[in-house]
């Protein structure tokens, strides 16, 4: 069953109040809040590649406080051990057996802080609960529960004792952004509530967690056509066989790109997508699955231009069908 008209207008109202709410904390960040929340309810997960002290903290709690989720946040460092993020089993004496104790990526938004400072192995525990909600500790499943969202962060500047982090774990988020600093107007803002700490405040609700996965499940009956899904298609084969690139865009990346398109119509009140959707989300979910041939990158070339370059090769489809 496809949303509708009625359905689309109600998931717009919802999600703009959220976007207000969670910019009360994070002023004049419109384009990356939406974006973030774009994210959480099409079941993905977020990486911010951005300078330190831009509020990549607050943006994580302000989207927990707002979807009355639980949030985390785990400092990533070189010693850090994948049982410190899942959690791990602890010998009950007492009871005579094991005790599986939960680490912090049980959590509604859990910010994933520095991951680049983590030694792959511990990079590598996000995997399974990246892609499956769940993590798997001595043979026994256990489920992070909905809504889930990683919201993980790296430093552009700083790359002293990081570990690059692998394609298999960049193909998992399903956006990359940046939050910048904030404009002027902004910054005045900031300055004058400059006495009161960020994590002292506490936002409102505005929806429930219940809320969130609704919503996610009513943003996949988003109707999508034929000619658009043959768009994206052409789209994923043009970074493949680009020039400057060594590896182009996976299936996984191909999927992310459909689910987001979805949820970004709605957004907008609308209950089909367009391609100007699929071109407003191809930068932030296409740039970083793409790995650069050496030259190209020694010339200056960027995913960004890559993915510029082909949203202008790539023709969109002229006529839309009607939708009822």
């Amino acid at each position: 069953m496809s949303m509708t008209p009625e359905q689309a207008t109600w998931f717009a109202d919802v999600f703009n109040r959220v976007v207000t709410n969670v910019e009360t904390a994070l002023l004049g960040k419109t384009r990356v809040v939406q974006l973030a929340l774009t994210a959480l309810v099409s079941d993905g997960h977020l990486l911010l590649e951005d300078y330190p002290g831009t509020g990549k903290t607050s943006l994580a709690r302000a989207i927990a406080q707002s979807v009355r989720g639980t949030s985390s946040r785990i400092q990533f460092t070189p010693d850090l051990l994948p049982g410190d993020v899942t959690g791990m089993s602890i010998y009950d004496q007492k009871r005579g057996e094991f005790e599986f104790h939960r680490g912090p990526i049980f959590a509604s938004i859990v910010l994933a802080d520095e991951i680049n400072r983590a030694s792959p192995k511990t990079q590598s525990a996000l995997l399974e609960v990246m892609e499956e909600g769940r993590v798997t500790i001595d043979g026994h499943t256990h489920s992070v529960g909905r809504p889930f969202m990683v919201i993980a962060t790296q430093n552009p500047v700083e790359q002293a004792g990081t570990y690059r982090l692998p394609e298999a774990q960049l193909d998992r988020f399903v956006m990359k952004t940046t939050l910048g600093y904030p404009d002027h107007r902004a910054t005045i803002s900031i300055l004058e509530n400059a006495g009161t700490r960020s994590h002292d405040s506490v936002l409102p609700s505005v929806i429930s967690s219940e809320n969130v996965v609704e919503m996610a499940a009513l943003a996949q009956t988003v109707h999508i056509e034929p000619a658009v899904l043959d768009y994206i298609a052409r789209l994923i084969e043009a970074t493949r066989i680009a020039p400057e690139v060594r590896l182009g865009v996976s299936v996984r990346g191909a999927l992310a790109l459909v689910r987001c398109a979805k949820t970004w119509a709605a957004v907008q009140g609308r209950h089909f997508v367009l391609p100007d959707d699929v071109k407003a989300l191809a930068g932030p979910v296409l740039t970083h699955r793409l790995i650069l041939d050496p030259e190209a990158e020694f010339d200056g070339v960027t995913p960004d231009s890559v993915i510029a370059q082909v949203l202008i090769d790539v023709a969109p489809p002229a006529e839309r069908e009607t939708v009822a």
